[in-house]
């Protein structure tokens, strides 16, 4: 799917108007139109703001994934572990581990628990010095 297609689908889902999402973007109706289209693409900064709007990821706007945040798919491998879970979902709020979730798509779901599980240890014995 490209990115007209996917900002379409993505602005309906969230139940907007066009209107609506080129207000939250400081853009036109039109703007946002001609992006749906195929005629306009955004800039950089455009695309980060849409990926922040939507929850997905860069990649998955521009059709280069269909994995929309790949933190889904970290929580995906650690679902049936409580602790694993839990602690997930403290890490994929930093920054710093960013380049990390984009890695994942490489990975098996078990070598994603190895990963977090090693995160999860080194974290841990930080916080002990």
């Amino acid at each position: 799917m490209n990115f007209a297609k996917r900002l379409a689908t993505l602005r309906k889902e969230a139940g907007l108007t066009q209107k609506e999402l080129a207000d939250k973007l400081g853009v036109s109706r039109g703007t946002i139109g001609m992006y749906e289209i195929g005629q306009r693409d955004p800039d950089t900064e455009t695309l980060q703001k849409l990926s922040d709007i939507f929850g997905v990821s860069v990649d998955y706007l521009l059709g280069k994934t269909d994995i929309r945040n790949p933190s889904d798919e970290i929580t995906e491998a650690v679902e049936d572990d409580p602790e694993l879970l839990e602690f997930w979902n403290e890490l994929k709020q930093r920054e710093d581990l960013k380049l990390l979730f984009k890695q994942t798509r490489k990975l098996s779901p078990k070598d994603i628990k190895q990963v977090i599980r090693i995160i999860k240890a080194i974290e841990e014995e930080e916080s002990n010095e």
